[in-house]
C-alpha cells in the first residue's frame, strides 16, 4: 500500500509538507531519499535562516547540496574564518543575507565573491575594511543594508570607516552600534549623511562626546533622503538639542535611552529637554519609539499629530500620561505600550475610548482584570492583538475577545537573525 502513495505528484507532497513545522520536516527527510528530496524543495524553506559554525568545517558535500536545493538565502556564520566565508559564498550561490558573529578576521572587501548578497551584518568581530583604492574602483556596491555591532576595525579609525562606507554607493540602511570609535556622534551623523546620499535608515549608538569638529550641515537633497533614525544608548547631553535639523524629513524616530528615569525621581533636564526639542523639529513624523528615559509627561505634549505608530517602553505610564498622548495623536493606528514595572499595566480599559482607530495593539495583560481586558472588544478596527507576557497569560481571558478578523498572539515571534540584539527586545 505504500508504493502507490509515493506516486503522488510532487506538488501534492509539497502542499502537504507546507503544513509541517521545521522539526517535522526534518523527521520526514529521514524517512527516505524520495522524501528527502521533496522536503528540500525551495518553496518549503522561504524566509528560513541556517546557523553554521564553520570553525572546524564539519559539513560534508551532502549538507551543502541540501542547502543549495532549498536555495538558502539567509545564513548566520559563527566563529568563521575568511576561508570558511569563501567556502559558504561559493557553495551557496543564492545567498542574499549573511550575519557574521565572533569572527577574528572578517573582510568587507571579500563581498565581490557573493554577487547576490544585499544584506550583511557583523557582530562581535574584527572587520578589515576595504583596501585603499580609487573611488571609481570595484567594490561591494550590491550591498543595500549593512549592520555592525560590537565591531572593531584593526588599523582603521573613523576616517577609514567613512571611506569604506562611501564606496557602498547603493546602501539604504546602516546600523553602527558600539564600534569603539571616539568621534563625536553629531559629526559622525553628518559625515554618514554626506557620503551616503541614498541612505534611508540609520541606527547609531551614542557614546560620550568626543573631540568636536566643525559641523557643516549636509545639503538638503542629501539630508531629505533619510526617513528613519534610531539613537541607541542616549544619555545626558551627549547630543545637541538641535540635532534633528540635520534630518528634517524624518518619518520614523526611535530613541533608546541607556537609563530609566523613574517618575518620582528628579530626571536629568537634558534628557527631557532634548527629546522634547527633537520632536518639535519633525513635522512629518509618523512613527515614534521611546525606550526608557524621562517620564512620558516631559515630552508627550510635543509628539507630532502626524504620528500613527507609537511604541512606549517606559517607567510609570499613568492614565494621565496616556490621555495626554491620545490628545496629541488622534489618528493613531498602531500602539505598543510596555510599562515598567510590568505590573503597571496602564489604562487598558480606556484604550478603546482614547485610541478608537487602532488596528494593532501590543501590551501586557497578566495583571489586567478580565473586565478591563474585555473592553478591547470596542476596538472595531483592531486586526492584531499581541500579548507580550503570553507565557504566563491564561487563555481563558482571551475567549471573550475572539471574533472574525482579529488575530491574537500570546507569544512573541521568533527573532529574525538579521535584527540587532540592541533593539530586538522592542521590535
Amino acid at each position: 500500500m505504500a508504493r502507490p502513495v509515493l506516486k503522488l505528484p510532487p506538488e501534492i507532497w509539497s502542499l502537504v509538507f507546507g503544513y509541517l513545522s521545521e522539526e517535522d520536516k526534518y523527521s520526514v527527510r529521514a524517512c527516505s531519499k524520495f522524501f528527502r528530496k521533496l522536503a528540500d524543495h525551495r518553496s518549503l524553506w522561504k524566509d528560513w535562516s541556517v546557523v553554521l559554525g564553520l570553525r572546524d568545517s564539519p559539513y560534508n558535500g551532502g549538507f551543502w547540496a541540501s542547502l543549495r536545493r532549498r536555495e538558502v538565502a539567509s545564513v548566520l556564520l559563527r566563529g568563521s574564518k575568511a576561508k570558511a566565508w569563501e567556502q559558504a559564498a561559493a557553495l551557496l550561490p543564492s545567498l542574499r543575507t549573511a550575519v557574521v558573529e565572533h569572527c577574528a578576521c572578517a573582510q568587507l572587501c571579500s563581498l565581490e565573491d557573493v554577487p547576490n548578497l544585499t544584506r550583511l551584518a557583523f557582530r562581535s568581530s574584527r572587520v578589515h575594511l576595504l583596501p585603499d583604492a580609487a573611488p571609481g574602483g570595484r567594490g561591494p556596491r550590491q550591498l543595500t543594508q549593512l549592520s555592525m555591532c560590537d565591531v572593531t576595525f584593526p588599523g582603521a579609525g573613523a576616517n577609514g570607516l567613512l571611506f569604506a562606507l562611501a564606496q557602498l554607493t547603493n546602501l539604504t540602511s546602516l546600523v553602527c552600534h558600539h564600534l569603539g570609535l571616539s568621534e563625536d556622534t553629531t559629526w559622525m551623523l553628518h559625515s554618514i549623511l554626506s557620503c551616503l546620499p541614498k541612505l534611508q535608515h540609520l541606527s547609531l549608538a551614542i557614546g560620550q562626546p568626543g573631540a568636536l569638529r566643525p559641523l557643516h550641515r549636509p545639503s538638503p537633497d542629501r539630508a531629505a533622503v533619510l526617513s528613519s533614525l534610531e539613537l541607541i544608548d542616549c544619555v545626558g547631553n551627549a547630543l545637541p538639542a538641535d540635532l534633528m535639523r540635520l534630518t528634517p524629513g524624518l518619518k520614523t524616530l526611535a530613541v533608546f535611552h541607556r537609563h530609566q528615569d523613574m517618575p518620582r525621581s528628579r530626571p536629568a533636564a537634558a534628557d527631557s529637554h532634548h527629546l522634547r526639542a527633537w520632536l518639535r523639529e519633525l513635522p512629518r513624523l509618523s512613527a515614534l519609539v521611546v525606550a526608557k528615559g524621562p517620564p512620558v509627561r516631559k515630552y508627550a505634549a510635543s509628539i507630532p499629530a502626524t504620528v500613527t505608530r507609537l511604541t512606549l517602553c517606559v517607567a510609570g505610564l499613568s492614565s494621565e500620561d496616556v490621555a495626554v498622548v491620545a490628545g496629541r495623536v488622534p489618528d493613531l493606528l498602531h500602539l505598543h505600550i510596555d510599562p515598567w514595572p510590568s505590573h503597571l499595566a496602564g489604562p487598558t480599559a480606556q484604550i478603546p475610548q482614547l485610541f478608537p482607530k487602532l488596528r494593532s495593539l501590543k501590551l501586557r495583560c497578566d495583571h489586567v482584570p478580565e473586565r478591563d481586558l474585555l473592553q478591547l472588544r470596542r476596538l472595531r478596527d483592531l486586526r492584531s492583538l499581541e500579548i507580550l507576557d503570553g507565557q504566563t497569560f491564561t487563555a481563558d481571558k482571551l475567549r471573550g475577545l475572539e471574533r472574525p478578523g482579529l488575530r491574537v498572539t500570546t507569544s512573541r515571534r521568533r527573532r529574525d537573525v538579521w535584527s540587532c540584539p540592541c533593539v530586538s527586545q522592542v521590535y
